[in-house]
């Protein structure tokens, strides 16, 4: 049976701040009751993941990413075409594109929990400041998930949102 809730965590663990989406999936798996929330973790995003979004009520991706001005951002997604040649390392907001076009139907509400990476080399642990991050994120999903809600979700998107442009 599909739980409502699918978390899906992507990145490398042997690439230094890439492993912050599997990462967050540890402590979610740690310090919460997974009774409605699925998790899922690979190493990216492929045109296949599109079919474990069927029958959600709330999807949430968890990635590094260099573009954070603070700790992490989240945001809510929509589909959208890749415009890569390849069908290999999707952005989030094309499997969603890749759902729909596939089911033809609307996909479920989706988010991005994009947390801040400074470091890639093959082989180095996490940089301090992105163990500071993911401690801030990994709070931020235990409340999101805690409230599995589609009105709360969006309600902390748009204050991500203000906090990032003021």
């Amino acid at each position: 049976m599909v739980k409502p809730v699918l978390l899906f965590g992507y990145g490398n663990l042997s690439r230094g701040d890439d492993a912050l989406g599997p990462l967050l999936l540890e402590f979610v798996e740690s310090h919460l009751d997974l009774d409605n929330i699925d998790i899922l973790s690979d190493f990216q995003l492929q045109i296949e993941h599109a079919l474990d979004l069927e029958n959600r009520a709330l999807v949430l991706f968890v990635d590094a990413s260099v573009s954070c001005a603070k700790a992490f951002d989240f945001a809510e997604l929509s589909p959208a075409r890749d415009k890569s040649y390849s069908t290999h390392a999707l952005n989030p907001s094309a499997v969603l594109a890749v759902y729909q076009d596939v089911k033809k139907q609307t996909p479920p509400p989706c988010f991005l929990l994009s947390i801040r990476a400074q470091q890639f080399e093959l082989g180095s642990g996490l940089s301090l400041d992105a163990e500071v991050c993911l401690t801030q994120a990994s709070q931020f999903a235990a409340l999101l998930l805690n409230n599995p809600a589609l009105d709360f979700w969006r309600r902390q998107a748009t204050s991500c949102k203000e906090e990032s442009h003021a």
